[in-house]
């Protein structure tokens, strides 16, 4: 089982210069593999990313989540970051890999896609399908509520969860040096961005998809 991950980025012809968000896309997307054939960003604001531990195909969302909604220029209003992202988890099998990506075939990227084209009628912007509905009913509905909170991250709270996503074993002090920032402010943005909310929501998903997986 892998999972790809199908997105695009929210009201992009709002910004001219793309490189705002894709220079720091390009540069978590590399952390997976190289490009093509493991990522590809094509029509401009549109991605698939491949994931092969399924467990992980959460985290991997919030990091780009999180990544595309630092990304905001500073002079907007940092209250709510303008950038966003939609995200679509398929998971499944890989039954053709071609030197792309996007040519790559399988019930992982069906589903991805297939459940991309709902996201506006869902009205979410984060949404995963497998082959258990149950567990998709489940966990979309966490998905749906942590939604909410993610989809309200200013720029520095997205830029503290890039931070604990990538170090989750950094004390307090030790994040604070990363951002520039005192241990007073390292714990009002762990607040501020319900930090663990969502990675509570993270830990259940990948011990539920641990569970189904072992019954195949």
């Amino acid at each position: 089982m892998i999972a790809i991950i199908t997105g695009d980025i929210s009201d992009s012809r709002a910004y001219t210069d793309q490189e705002v968000w894709m220079g720091p896309l390009k540069k978590l997307f590399a952390l997976w593999g190289k490009s093509p054939q493991r990522w590809e960003i094509f029509r401009g604001d549109s991605f698939q990313v491949k994931i092969d531990d399924a467990s992980t195909a959460l985290n991997a969302a919030l990091h780009i989540k999180a990544c595309v909604k630092s990304s905001a220029p500073k002079s907007v209003n940092t209250r709510v970051s303008l950038l966003d992202v939609r995200l679509s988890i398929g998971i499944g099998e890989e039954t053709h890999s071609a030197k792309k990506v996007t040519e790559s075939n399988g019930t992982a990227y069906q589903r991805s896609g297939e459940n991309f084209e709902n996201l506006y009628t869902l009205g979410v912007s984060l949404a995963l399908k497998t082959e258990w509905p149950d567990f998709d009913r489940e966990m979309n509905l966490y998905l749906k509520l942590a939604g909410i909170i993610m989809d309200k991250w200013s720029i520095s709270s997205a830029e503290f969860m890039q931070v604990m996503l990538k170090n989750p074993e950094l004390r307090q002090v030790e994040m604070g040096k990363k951002l520039g920032i005192g241990q007073n402010s390292v714990s009002k943005r762990y607040t501020t961005s319900q930090a663990g909310t969502i990675l509570e929501v993270d830990q259940m998903f990948r011990e539920k998809l641990k569970t189904h997986l072992k019954t195949l």
